[in-house]
């Protein structure tokens, strides 16, 4: 065990300071390369996102490059909004899988997401990133949530929603998933069951093909029962909460502006303390493997890779002082 676990060690090594990479080697995913971007003030994707490539980098051989917002001194600082070193290594990628929110980098490093995106390459996108983006002006700015070129900005343009409300009570009302019948196959759930997180719903009428909807739960328990309180959709229409669930899991094929089609994953779902779900852990690997054209396992692996206790979502509750290094020893102390 004390050999296998200094192997993992070894394998878990940042090509700079302020990214980490997690190099899979063995496993279906060997050859294929996944960049995460975590970048957003409140649901702890700096946390969260590095676990997702653990799991995909040590359980299932892909290549797992994790980049962060960073700000003084070399340390991961959400609120910085306008610095994600290491975005160049999208121009190899093979799959993307963001959870930003009201980035505004420069050119420099915005391009190299833009061209990932023209190129037609996979993006699998959590939570926040249907409001990814706040440019505001300048070679961009089409892709910010206020955009008047894209209205509804990159997330409505091309995850198919952007931000509307918060359906459920924020931190009061948690989530759980139910299959969508026409599409309850799909590969992407294979294996999937018992999806329940504790961030609420969000409204969400996406252009897409629906794969889970989300049933607003009165607490934060897997045995809530379901909300029966009314509000007002974006529409004007009064409806109950539960009457019409929203999607909290879609699918889309976009054709872009260059003629190349992405495949797009997206779900409402994300945060650093939803991945304690295995449900959810399941269905992104399934993603994962079904975006790049491999075959989805029939039970994917998705045990947690080391001690992962994720700190909960709000604002300004980020951990101070780490840096991306500080990942890269953090592989298990005992179990598989």
């Amino acid at each position: 065990m004390l050999l296998a676990l200094t192997a993992l060690a070894v394998m878990s090594t940042s090509a700079a300071n302020d990214w980490v990479v997690y190099e899979g080697t063995e496993g279906p995913g060997v050859g294929k390369h996944i960049v995460f971007l975590a970048g957003d003030e409140e649901y702890r994707s700096e946390e969260g996102l590095p676990q997702l490539a653990k799991i995909l980098a040590f359980r299932h051989g892909f290549k797992c490059t994790v980049l962060f917002s960073i700000g003084e001194g070399g340390v991961i600082d959400p609120d910085v909004r306008d610095n994600q070193p290491g975005l160049e290594a999208l121009d190899e990628a093979d799959l993307c899988v963001m959870l930003l929110r009201f980035r505004e980098w420069p050119d420099e490093q915005m391009k190299h997401f833009v061209d990932y995106y023209l190129a037609g390459k996979p993006i699998i996108a959590l939570r926040t990133s249907t409001h990814a983006f706040d440019h505001k002006s300048g070679a961009y700015k089409r892709f910010g949530f206020r955009s008047k070129e894209w209205p509804g900005g990159f997330g409505k343009h091309v995850l198919g929603e952007t931000w509307v409300s918060h359906w459920g009570i924020h931190g009061v009302q948690a989530t759980r998933g139910i299959f969508s019948p026409q599409t309850e196959s799909h590969l992407v759930l294979r294996g999937v069951k018992d999806v329940f997180v504790t961030t609420d719903v969000y409204e969400a009428h996406p252009n897409g093909t629906t794969l889970m909807f989300g049933e607003v739960v009165d607490g934060m328990r897997p045995d809530a029962p379901a909300a029966t309180g009314k509000k007002m959709n974006v529409f004007g229409n009064e409806q109950g909460l539960n009457e019409f669930k929203m999607s909290i899991v879609w699918l889309r094929d976009f054709k872009n502006e260059s003629g190349n089609a992405n495949r797009i994953l997206t779900t409402t779902m994300g945060a650093a303390t939803d991945l304690l779900n295995e449900g959810l852990r399941r269905l992104l690997v399934n993603g994962a493997y079904w975006m790049v054209g491999l075959s989805v396992p029939d039970r994917a692996d998705v045990s947690l890779v080391g001690v992962y206790e994720p700190s909960d979502f709000g604002f300004g509750g980020f951990r101070k002082g780490v840096k991306p290094s500080d990942h890269e020893g953090r592989v298990p102390r005992s179990g598989p």
